[in-house]
């Protein structure tokens, strides 16, 4: 393969407690250039969207979440909410005294929050807002930490392509390149699974302590 920019594309829906699959294609564009030190770069980008829901009473918050919610992948079951991210961007090499080398790597991770919307929120009481409130933001906090997974294995992975060795050939390179980024998504799937399952875990207890940290609070 002469020198070269190869593009790849990585994308993964995170649902709560559900396994998702990453997709990579490539697609080698030709951009011969000069040997040069090489630069790196991630992108990240984030967007909110909201599905909403009805209910004047907690069992019926929670019947509507568990009808609307977002599917997870390769399940019938809804959540609360999810993140889709979506991982990409492009490795540039270069050739020079017979060795290829990673010139250029630019990473890009967009992510999608999806979150819940409460419609009936100005007619409900005060107790159901406040459980709402605090069930909301915890809903929140869990997907803005899958953001920031995807972000820190987006980092790691550029980190890894810019520090491959040259190779005697860029075909060799772009391997190991592939490898460095199959790899990555892999470690990227199990830290998200993790998180899912120790959340899952601590949901009761961490719902009670939030409720009575919010209710002394909001108590006179």
């Amino acid at each position: 393969m002469p020198q070269g920019s190869q593009k790849f594309n990585m994308v993964a829906t995170r649902m709560p407690l559900a396994s998702h699959k990453i997709i990579v294609s490539c697609a080698l564009l030709l951009a011969f250039c000069l040997p040069e030190m090489a630069k790196a770069e991630v992108v990240a980008r984030k967007t909110i969207s909201y599905f909403d829901i009805k209910g004047r009473t907690a069992d019926e918050l929670d019947a509507a979440l568990n009808q609307r919610g977002p599917l997870a992948m390769g399940s019938s079951s809804h959540h609360p909410g999810a993140t889709k991210i979506r991982f990409g961007g492009n490795a540039t090499y270069s050739e020079a005294n017979g060795r290829c080398y990673i010139s250029d790597v630019k990473v890009t991770v967009d992510t999608e929050i999806i979150l819940p919307r409460w419609r009936d929120r100005r007619s409900a009481g005060k107790q159901l807002s406040m459980i709402w409130d605090t069930l909301a933001g915890d809903i929140r906090r869990h997907e803005d930490r899958h953001v920031e997974i995807a972000r820190q294995h987006a980092r790691q992975m550029e980190r890894q392509i810019l520090a491959l060795r040259p190779a005697a050939d860029c075909d060799t390179l772009q391997e190991n390149a592939n490898e460095v980024t199959e790899r990555e998504t892999q470690l990227h799937d199990a830290d998200q699974a993790r998180f899912d399952r120790i959340e899952a875990i601590n949901f009761q207890s961490r719902m009670q302590r939030l409720l009575y940290y919010r209710s002394r609070q909001n108590s006179p």
